[in-house]
Protein backbone atom coordinates (compact mmCIF):
# COMPACT_ATOMS: atom_id res chain seq x y z
CA UNK A 1 0.00 0.00 0.00
CA UNK A 2 1.68 3.35 -1.40
CA UNK A 3 0.97 6.21 1.21
CA UNK A 4 0.30 9.47 -0.15
CA UNK A 5 2.82 12.32 0.10
CA UNK A 6 0.93 15.62 1.89
CA UNK A 7 1.75 18.09 -0.46
CA UNK A 8 3.51 20.87 1.49
CA UNK A 9 2.40 24.19 1.81
CA UNK A 10 4.16 26.69 0.02
CA UNK A 11 5.99 29.17 3.32
CA UNK A 12 4.47 32.31 3.75
CA UNK A 13 6.51 35.35 3.58
CA UNK A 14 7.94 36.14 6.76
CA UNK A 15 5.31 39.75 7.90
CA UNK A 16 8.89 42.21 9.05
CA UNK A 17 10.11 41.30 5.24
CA UNK A 18 6.75 42.47 3.92
CA UNK A 19 7.22 45.55 5.97
CA UNK A 20 10.41 46.13 5.02
CA UNK A 21 9.84 45.76 1.20
CA UNK A 22 7.07 48.85 1.76
CA UNK A 23 9.59 50.41 3.25
CA UNK A 24 11.86 50.17 0.65
CA UNK A 25 9.65 51.32 -1.94
CA UNK A 26 8.29 54.13 -0.25
CA UNK A 27 11.78 55.47 0.66
CA UNK A 28 12.77 55.17 -3.44
CA UNK A 29 9.49 56.66 -4.78
CA UNK A 30 9.95 60.04 -2.28
CA UNK A 31 14.01 60.08 -3.71
CA UNK A 32 13.09 59.40 -7.43
CA UNK A 33 9.47 61.05 -7.92
CA UNK A 34 8.36 63.03 -5.14
CA UNK A 35 11.49 64.99 -4.71
CA UNK A 36 11.25 66.63 -8.60
CA UNK A 37 7.95 67.85 -8.05
CA UNK A 38 8.21 71.42 -7.30
CA UNK A 39 7.13 72.08 -3.14
CA UNK A 40 7.11 75.68 -4.18
CA UNK A 41 3.50 75.98 -4.35
CA UNK A 42 3.32 75.20 -0.04
CA UNK A 43 5.64 77.88 0.71
CA UNK A 44 5.29 81.57 0.11
CA UNK A 45 6.11 83.12 -3.13
CA UNK A 46 9.51 83.38 -4.28
CA UNK A 47 10.87 80.55 -2.86
CA UNK A 48 11.77 77.64 -4.80
CA UNK A 49 12.29 74.06 -2.67
CA UNK A 50 11.23 70.51 -3.54
CA UNK A 51 10.73 68.30 -1.26
CA UNK A 52 14.38 66.82 -0.99
CA UNK A 53 15.36 69.68 -0.55
CA UNK A 54 13.10 70.49 2.49
CA UNK A 55 14.28 67.26 3.96
CA UNK A 56 17.62 68.43 4.07
CA UNK A 57 16.89 71.68 5.06
CA UNK A 58 15.05 70.34 8.46
CA UNK A 59 18.25 68.08 8.86
CA UNK A 60 20.16 71.51 8.99
CA UNK A 61 18.03 72.90 11.57
CA UNK A 62 17.54 69.97 13.48
CA UNK A 63 21.99 69.10 13.78
CA UNK A 64 22.08 72.87 13.73
CA UNK A 65 19.75 75.10 14.35
CA UNK A 66 20.60 75.86 18.23
CA UNK A 67 23.95 76.14 17.88
CA UNK A 68 23.62 78.74 15.38
CA UNK A 69 21.47 80.83 16.48
CA UNK A 70 22.64 81.39 19.38
CA UNK A 71 26.39 81.83 17.86
CA UNK A 72 24.59 84.23 15.41
CA UNK A 73 23.01 85.97 18.43
CA UNK A 74 26.53 86.42 19.96
CA UNK A 75 28.18 87.67 17.01
CA UNK A 76 25.52 89.79 15.41
CA UNK A 77 25.02 87.37 12.11
CA UNK A 78 22.07 86.61 10.09
CA UNK A 79 21.23 83.05 11.27
CA UNK A 80 19.65 82.46 8.36
CA UNK A 81 22.48 83.15 6.01
CA UNK A 82 24.57 80.58 8.26
CA UNK A 83 22.10 77.53 8.16
CA UNK A 84 21.91 78.40 3.94
CA UNK A 85 25.86 78.12 3.85
CA UNK A 86 25.88 74.77 5.87
CA UNK A 87 22.63 73.47 3.90
CA UNK A 88 25.21 74.19 0.67
CA UNK A 89 28.44 73.13 1.78
CA UNK A 90 27.80 69.88 3.96
CA UNK A 91 23.76 68.57 3.18
CA UNK A 92 23.16 69.85 6.75
CA UNK A 93 25.17 66.47 7.68
CA UNK A 94 27.35 65.81 10.70
CA UNK A 95 29.27 62.91 9.60
CA UNK A 96 31.00 64.14 6.75
CA UNK A 97 34.43 64.11 5.10
CA UNK A 98 36.99 67.20 4.56
CA UNK A 99 37.68 67.90 1.08
CA UNK A 100 41.46 67.75 0.49
CA UNK A 101 42.19 70.02 -2.44
CA UNK A 102 45.70 68.70 -4.31
CA UNK A 103 45.92 71.85 -6.51
CA UNK A 104 46.00 73.91 -2.94
CA UNK A 105 48.59 71.69 -1.38
CA UNK A 106 51.21 72.15 -4.51
CA UNK A 107 50.55 75.99 -4.66
CA UNK A 108 51.24 75.52 -0.76
CA UNK A 109 54.19 73.50 -1.36
CA UNK A 110 55.82 75.52 -4.18
CA UNK A 111 55.75 78.43 -1.99
CA UNK A 112 57.25 76.73 0.93
CA UNK A 113 60.19 75.61 -1.06
CA UNK A 114 60.17 78.87 -2.87
CA UNK A 115 59.01 78.00 -6.45
CA UNK A 116 56.61 80.56 -6.04
CA UNK A 117 56.01 83.92 -4.66
CA UNK A 118 52.87 83.63 -2.74
CA UNK A 119 49.64 81.90 -2.63
CA UNK A 120 47.08 84.34 -1.85
CA UNK A 121 48.13 86.34 1.35
CA UNK A 122 50.36 83.46 2.27
CA UNK A 123 54.00 84.11 1.85
CA UNK A 124 57.22 81.62 2.49
CA UNK A 125 57.87 83.10 5.95
CA UNK A 126 54.30 82.35 6.61
CA UNK A 127 54.65 78.06 6.04
CA UNK A 128 58.38 78.31 6.39
CA UNK A 129 59.42 74.84 7.74
CA UNK A 130 55.94 73.34 7.30
CA UNK A 131 55.86 69.78 6.69
CA UNK A 132 54.03 68.13 3.56
CA UNK A 133 51.20 66.81 6.52
CA UNK A 134 50.70 70.16 8.04
CA UNK A 135 50.91 71.81 4.53
CA UNK A 136 48.15 69.18 3.70
CA UNK A 137 45.64 70.10 6.79
CA UNK A 138 45.67 73.73 5.40
CA UNK A 139 44.92 72.80 2.00
CA UNK A 140 41.46 71.05 3.11
CA UNK A 141 38.69 72.37 3.92
CA UNK A 142 36.98 71.08 7.49
CA UNK A 143 34.19 71.81 9.26
CA UNK A 144 30.20 72.60 8.68
CA UNK A 145 31.14 76.14 6.44
CA UNK A 146 34.16 73.52 4.89
CA UNK A 147 36.85 76.42 5.41
CA UNK A 148 40.19 76.10 4.20
CA UNK A 149 42.59 74.82 6.55
CA UNK A 150 44.83 77.96 5.72
CA UNK A 151 42.40 80.34 6.50
CA UNK A 152 43.38 79.69 10.27
CA UNK A 153 46.78 81.79 9.42
CA UNK A 154 45.27 84.76 9.31
CA UNK A 155 43.52 84.52 12.56
CA UNK A 156 45.88 83.12 14.34
CA UNK A 157 44.20 79.84 15.10
CA UNK A 158 44.45 76.03 14.40
CA UNK A 159 43.05 73.74 12.04
CA UNK A 160 41.16 72.01 15.06
CA UNK A 161 39.78 75.86 16.01
CA UNK A 162 37.67 75.11 12.56
CA UNK A 163 36.64 71.41 12.36
CA UNK A 164 36.04 70.48 16.22
CA UNK A 165 33.37 71.88 18.69
CA UNK A 166 34.07 74.94 17.75
CA UNK A 167 33.23 75.18 14.10
CA UNK A 168 30.92 76.51 14.36
CA UNK A 169 31.86 79.91 16.46
CA UNK A 170 35.03 80.25 14.48
CA UNK A 171 33.65 79.79 11.03
CA UNK A 172 31.21 82.38 11.74
CA UNK A 173 34.45 84.95 13.29
CA UNK A 174 36.03 84.45 10.40
CA UNK A 175 33.22 85.28 8.42
CA UNK A 176 32.56 88.14 9.75
CA UNK A 177 36.27 89.12 9.41
CA UNK A 178 36.02 88.40 5.55
CA UNK A 179 33.12 89.70 4.85
CA UNK A 180 31.18 90.85 7.69
CA UNK A 181 30.05 94.93 5.28
CA UNK A 182 28.19 92.08 2.73
CA UNK A 183 26.63 90.38 5.63
CA UNK A 184 25.65 93.17 7.63
CA UNK A 185 23.85 95.09 4.44
CA UNK A 186 22.13 91.57 4.03
CA UNK A 187 24.15 91.10 0.59
CA UNK A 188 23.88 87.69 0.74
CA UNK A 189 24.48 87.15 -3.16
CA UNK A 190 28.22 88.59 -2.46
CA UNK A 191 28.53 86.26 1.01
CA UNK A 192 27.82 83.24 -0.95
CA UNK A 193 30.00 84.29 -3.68
CA UNK A 194 33.09 85.25 -1.65
CA UNK A 195 32.56 81.93 0.69
CA UNK A 196 33.18 79.92 -2.47
CA UNK A 197 35.31 81.98 -4.65
CA UNK A 198 37.06 84.48 -2.66
CA UNK A 199 35.61 87.00 -4.57
CA UNK A 200 31.83 89.20 -4.41
CA UNK A 201 29.64 88.25 -6.93
CA UNK A 202 30.12 89.47 -10.62
CA UNK A 203 28.42 92.83 -11.90
CA UNK A 204 28.07 91.56 -15.09
CA UNK A 205 25.72 88.67 -13.25
CA UNK A 206 27.80 85.36 -14.44
CA UNK A 207 29.06 83.63 -11.53
CA UNK A 208 32.40 82.06 -11.31
CA UNK A 209 31.10 79.43 -8.97
CA UNK A 210 31.41 74.97 -9.76
CA UNK A 211 28.06 74.90 -8.93
CA UNK A 212 26.90 78.23 -11.23
CA UNK A 213 23.45 77.80 -8.91
CA UNK A 214 25.41 77.56 -5.86
CA UNK A 215 24.40 81.71 -4.89
CA UNK A 216 20.66 81.05 -6.48
CA UNK A 217 19.90 77.94 -4.45
CA UNK A 218 21.71 79.58 -1.44
CA UNK A 219 19.37 82.74 -1.77
CA UNK A 220 16.39 80.23 -2.17
CA UNK A 221 17.42 78.42 1.56
CA UNK A 222 17.49 81.88 3.21
CA UNK A 223 14.31 82.43 2.08
CA UNK A 224 13.09 79.15 3.28
CA UNK A 225 14.73 79.66 7.12
CA UNK A 226 13.70 83.08 7.51
CA UNK A 227 9.69 81.92 6.33
CA UNK A 228 10.09 78.95 9.05
CA UNK A 229 10.47 81.09 11.94
CA UNK A 230 7.69 83.83 11.27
Amino acid sequence: MKLKRRKSKPKSTPKGVIILIGILFTTYFVFHYVNKEDFSSQLPEGIKINLKDKLILERTEKNYGKEIDSVANLLDINPYYLKALITLECSGRKDFKPRFEKHVFRHLQNVRDGKERNYGSIKKRTINGSSDAALKNLATSWGPFQLMGYQCIEMKLNVYNIRGDQAIYWGAVWMKKRYGKYLKKGNFDDCFHIHNTGQPYPKNGKPRTHDPKYVDRGLNYVKFFKNRDL
